[in-house]
Order: structure tokens, then sequence, then C-alpha cells
């Protein structure tokens, strides 16, 4: 069996790429949308000192326990026992596999862009049959791509984030070039908007909530790093440069345009931007960069996907299927129930249309327990002796941020993931089962257990309601 084998910079591009993906193109809007130039830098503030302690607890973790690999599932489960490891991964893959579905989407929407006619709607808003069609090519194609070596889809991620990166500092070269600090200065409590800064800074860190989404891409692959302290260095090195380029594109956009025009600008409000700046060339460009950006963060989550039922199946908490490999060294069992699942969404998409949100927010909600988990994981080990003050400060930011996270996604949509959480409870109980009497669950674990069950009565209603 080969031994795929991922070095610091493909590693750095599958975090920065998994962060980087549809929603920059559509962020100067955004944000003009809910505050002024004060409130934006203040969000980007709080929001990157929060974001930088996540991935400081990463580089520590990785360097405190290298013995653990598939970050997100192992971290949980070292910190806080079988079953709560077991929830981490069970949310991280729903997260992973079920937003992925909309990489596909936004790619044909923005295709759609193109080629669409009033007479001839060919891909729509992603949803249509053509579109159907074109996605499930491309859900196979990368299926072949990663099952042929993780080693091959990591440089394969590599070239593509090289190439989307290109249109995204071309727009930043010229936004420097026509800033105008009158225009940045002109409104910068955002008075227009008539509501108070601190409301507006809460409003521009929702839109943050989920950019960064992918800071684990590094930990998850670890046991296939070439060098394992590479990964703390690679989760660091991606999150700065995604920074960088999100505060750099939120905060010029404001110097270029009003607040107010901004807000009114269509998404992707990069491309009209650009076409402020030099003609119809710059939208046809930045809507191409959209198109290769999503792409290459499609196959980042696929890694991610097939990543971490192969490494929860190590220990017994998916079915032992899940730990086959082929001999290309892929987890190949794992890929296979992450593209079934994908083209199945796929399929919901067609038929469903834009029914399908509501899943996708349920599901990327999924993501934000494992991110508390890894800086409670910090805390745990800084405060039992392996940490210095540095340390502790950085798992207590971590920990504060991620309980902030919970708390932003709203308590609703959170209460709705155990419509999910349930049925993993019993793909856990029956990998379990197979590794027979010796694995029986822990009395905190049984209690764990009642209480997710006994959570879906109230969840179950809720839906009902929705």
């Amino acid at each position: 069996m080969k031994e795929s084998k991922i070095g610091l910079w493909s590693l750095t591009a599958l975090v920065f790429s998994s962060m980087v993906g549809a929603g920059i193109f559509s962020l100067p809007q955004n944000m003009a949308e809910v505050a002024g130039a004060r409130a934006v830098l203040i969000g980007w503030g709080v929001t990157g000192v929060g974001i930088l302690a996540l991935a400081a607890s990463f580089l520590y973790l990785s360097r405190l326990r290298p013995d653990l690999d598939g970050g997100i599932y192992s971290y949980a489960r070292a910190g806080f026992g079988d079953l709560v490891g077991f929830f981490s991964a069970w949310g991280y893959w729903l997260c992973a596999t079920i937003g992925v579905v909309g990489y596909l989407v936004i790619a044909f929407a923005a295709l759609g862009s193109f080629v669409d006619t009033p007479e001839r709607v060919w891909f729509g808003e992603g949803n249509t049959l053509a579109a159907f069609i074109g996605e499930s090519c491309i859900l196979w194609a990368v299926h072949l791509l990663v099952a042929r070596g993780v080693q091959q889809a990591a440089l394969f991620n590599l070239v593509a984030t090289l190439a989307k990166s290109l249109p995204l500092l071309l727009f930043i070269l010229f936004a420097c070039y026509w800033f105008d600090p009158v225009t940045f200065a002109a409104d910068p409590q955002g008075s227009t908007l008539a509501v108070p800064v601190s409301e507006q800074v809460r409003n521009t860190m929702l839109i943050t909530l989920w950019v960064f989404t992918g800071i684990e891409g590094a930990a998850v692959l670890s046991a296939r790093a070439r060098n394992r302290r590479d990964v703390g260095t690679a989760t660091v090195l991606g999150v700065v440069l995604a920074l960088l380029l999100y505060v750099l594109i939120s905060v010029l956009a404001l110097g270029i345009l009003s607040r107010p025009e901004l807000a009114a600008l269509p998404n992707p409000s990069m491309a009209g931007l650009m076409a402020q700046m030099t003609g119809s060339w710059g939208k046809l460009l930045i809507s191409a960069g959209l198109i290769v950006s999503v792409l290459a963060s499609y196959v980042s989550w696929t890694l991610f996907s097939a990543e971490v039922p192969f490494s929860a199946a190590g220990h017994g908490a998916f079915p032992a299927i899940f730990r086959r490999q082929n001999h290309n060294g892929t987890p190949i069992a794992s890929l296979w129930l992450t593209s079934l699942t994908v083209q199945g969404c796929l399929l919901l998409v067609w038929l469903l249309g834009k029914g399908y949100t509501n899943l996708l927010l349920v599901s990327t909600s999924m993501i934000l327990v494992p991110y508390l988990l890894i800086g409670l994981f910090l805390l745990k080990l800084a405060f039992s002796g392996q940490g210095n003050l540095l340390m502790r400060a950085v798992a207590l930011v971590s920990s504060g941020y991620g309980l902030w996270l919970l708390y932003a996604a709203g308590v609703e949509y959170l209460l709705l993931s155990l419509l999910l959480y349930g049925p993993g409870l019993l793909l856990f109980l029956y990998s379990r089962r197979q590794l027979g009497a010796e694995q029986p669950l822990s009395g905190r674990e049984r209690l764990l257990a009642g209480v997710t069950l006994l959570s879906l009565i109230p969840a179950v209603w809720s839906f009902a309601h929705v």
C-alpha cells in the first residue's frame, strides 16, 4: 500500500482553500449592509483574536499530543471520552458532507451567469436538471481524483488554490489604487443604518461566524503529514493568510464606494466592484475566480469528509468497514460514503430547490461543537500542569470564542441539530457492538446518550414548528 504524505505548503493550501471559498466574493456587500467602517474594523479585530487563538490551540495540541491523528475526532476523544469523540466526528462529517454540496451549487450558479439567457435558463441557481448533471459529473471526477491518492488530490488543490488567489490579489491591488480615504471616512459610524455601533459589530461577527470553517484541515489530515510539526504551522499560516485577505477586501471596499452603494450591489459584489474599477473584463475575471475557488474548496472538504470516518473507525466509533483503504492509501469506504451522501443531497437540491437551505444551516451549526471541544481540551491540558501562562491564555480565549460561536449560531439550529445526532448515536452503538462486550459504555456516556435521546423530543417539536 502506498503511503501518501503531504508537505507543509500543500497542508497550508488545504487550510486556506477550505476557508476561502465563495463567501469572500460577497463579503464587501455583506459587511456594508450591516455596518460602517468603524464597526467593520472592530468586528474583524475581535474575530481575529478569537480565530488566531483557535489556530494557536491546534498548534499547541499538535505539539503536546503528536500521537493523536485526526484532529477533530481524536482531540475530542482524548479529552472527553469515546462518545463525545464520536459526536464530534459525526457532527463534523455531516457538516462537511452536506455543506460541501453548496460549493457545487454555487459554482454552477456562477456558470449560469455566463451562459443563461432570458429565453433559455441552463443552470439558474444551480438547481436545474442541467446543473444536477454537471454537479454530479464533477462529484465523481473528484471522487476518482481522491481515490488515486490523498497526496495527488492535495497537490491538485495546491495548484487550484494558487490559481484562485490570483484574482483576489489582483482585486486588492486595484482596490489599493482606487481607495479614497475621503470615501472611507465619510460615515465611519454607519449613521445611515440607525443602529448603534455595538450592534453593528455583533452583526459583522455573525457574518464572520462561518468564514473560518476549515481551520482544522491540517489537523484532520495529520496522519498523512510528511512532518507532524507541519500540522500546527500550516494551520496558523493558513489562518493568517485568510484573515489578511478577508480584512483587506472588506475594508478596502469601503474606500471605493460609499457604504449604501456597496450594500446595494448584487452578489458576488466583488465582481461589481471590479467592474467599477476595470470594466467588464474584471467582472469576468472575478466570476471565473469564484468558480475556481469553490471547486478548490470542494476538493479540500472532500478530503476532510473522507478522512474523519476513517480515523474514527480505527477506534471503533464508526463501523469497521470504514477502516478500509485502497492500494493508494485512500480511505475508500469512507470516500464512497461521502460521495454517495453528496449525490443524494444534490438530488434534494434539484427536487426541493431552496428547501434544502434549512438542512444546510442545521448541519453547518454542528461544526461549532467540535471547535469548542478543541479549546476545552487545550484548557484541560494547560491547567493540568502541561502548559505555561501563554498557553492558558490561548486556551481561555479559544474556549470563550467557541462558546460565543455556539451562542451566535442560535439555539434553534443547535436544537434542530439533535435530529441528526440521534441517528448518529445508533450508529455509534452499532459500532461499539462490533467490538464486543469488552467495550461497554461508561456511566457518563450512558447519561450523555440518555440526555441526547430525551432532547430529541423538543427538537422534533421545534422542527414541526419551523
